[in-house]
């Protein structure tokens, strides 16, 4: 599907985003933007393309990843080594309402995609600076990817067994929750535009440690008012918000997880153990009988097959879930009748399945309409169309290779 005819629609449709990023976490600031109908453009090297171009794994030669993560955006080549590529992404920045950068500082000064040069340019524009230590620490210019992030914000001390290693999560979570956290500061940002007379431009700067940070809540406080490190506890947490929460093993070999939030929920697990409730009455109570219950449930759940437990826990009111596989997941009911997984025809592998755009819209949806383009695919729409560079202007600029 293509949007050419005008049809797309989303909550975004007519925002004009140009990302000088590449890998994950800017790229996926972007993506989020052009899942709800936003004009991304993503801006690459011509011959090499984006490093994301080549990652992870293939089918038939075919890299899989940047079909999804290049998704509904528009490529364009550009060179920023040569002047003229320069002056052409001054272009581009004077075109967009939001510009996503993840260069190191000094890159971005020396090709004028810093805030002053943005600013000057597009005085009106939101620039999202993603950097591996922020652009007011002094490690500015440092390089940065997302397991540093992950490493520095806490999560990934927490992360695993206390007689194990420290354990980063198995997919580039760092990166992805900065990228979500930069398109939420993006939106902010324009509501701001769109409210405020005297808006004169926004600039997000955002390090690639700080969203993971923000978001695990209490570690800091209690760190600060109680003097304590909140270490690895496996599956039950560091800081668990009630007594029951692990994974565990049925008679037929498949893992569950079994969790609570509530005081009533962590009765209805005694209950179903058969253990006196009057014994799990209080906060207090459960926390001290929490070994009782993990082990009451490990024998419980290790006795019998998953099937016959999820019912079980199911009647008793009890919330738990087979962890999923990509497998699982896309055989689900659920998540088919939530429409999360849509199909896409790729003009390299044909019909491809990806997740769908999320979260839902229900009155005006956002649309996955294309896979990741072919380099350079929209150069001439980009710059022809929406920066109104003409032919012969766009033919020498090929032949001197600035794009």
């Amino acid at each position: 599907m293509d949007d050419s005819d005008g049809t797309r629609q989303g909550q975004l449709t007519g925002l004009k985003v140009v990302e000088f990023a590449h890998v994950v976490a800017g790229p996926l600031a972007g993506a989020m933007l052009a899942d709800q109908g936003a004009d991304v453009v993503h801006v690459e090297p011509p011959g090499t393309g984006d490093a994301a171009r080549l990652m992870g794994p293939r089918r038939d030669g075919v890299p899989l990843w940047f079909k999804v993560a290049g998704r509904n955006k528009r490529s364009v080549t550009l060179d920023l080594h040569h002047e003229e590529g320069r002056g052409i992404a001054r272009e581009l920045v004077a075109w967009a309402d939001v510009v996503i950068v993840t260069l190191r500082a000094g890159r971005l000064k020396a090709w004028g995609l810093d805030w002053d040069a943005v600013h000057a340019v597009n005085p009106r524009a939101v620039l999202l600076q993603i950097s591996g230590f922020g652009a007011t620490s002094s490690r500015a210019d440092a390089p940065g990817f997302g397991k540093m992030g992950e490493a520095r914000s806490g999560v990934v001390h927490l992360t695993g067994f206390p007689d194990g290693p420290p354990v980063h999560t198995g997919f580039s979570h760092g990166d992805a929750v900065t990228g979500l956290m930069g398109a939420y500061a993006v939106l902010a940002a324009l509501h701001r535009r769109a409210t405020d007379p005297g808006f004169d431009g926004e600039w997000i700067d955002l390090a690639l440690f700080e969203p993971l940070f923000r978001l695990v809540e209490w570690q800091i406080i209690a760190h600060d008012q109680l003097g304590t490190v909140p270490e690895r506890a496996g599956n039950q947490l560091a800081v668990a918000p009630a007594a029951v929460i692990n994974t565990y093993r049925t008679a037929d070999d498949d893992w569950l997880t079994v969790t609570s939030a509530t005081p009533r929920s962590v009765r209805n697990v005694a209950r179903l153990l058969g253990l006196p409730q009057e014994e799990f009455a209080t906060a207090e109570q459960q926390h001290a009988g929490r070994t009782r219950l993990d082990d009451g449930l490990r024998a419980w759940i290790a006795e019998r097959p998953a099937e016959a437990c999820l019912k079980a826990f199911e009647d008793a009111e009890v919330v738990a879930s087979r962890v999923f596989t990509a497998a699982d997941i896309v055989q689900d009911p659920v998540y088919a009748e939530r429409e999360d997984i849509v199909t896409v025809d790729d003009p390299d592998l044909g019909p491809v399945r990806m997740q769908a755009v999320i979260p839902h819209f229900r009155r005006v949806p956002g649309a996955v309409w294309r896979t990741g383009p072919s380099l350079g695919v929209d150069n001439e729409l980009v710059y022809g169309q929406w920066l109104g560079i003409d032919e012969q202007r766009r033919a020498g600029l090929e032949e001197r290779g600035v794009i």
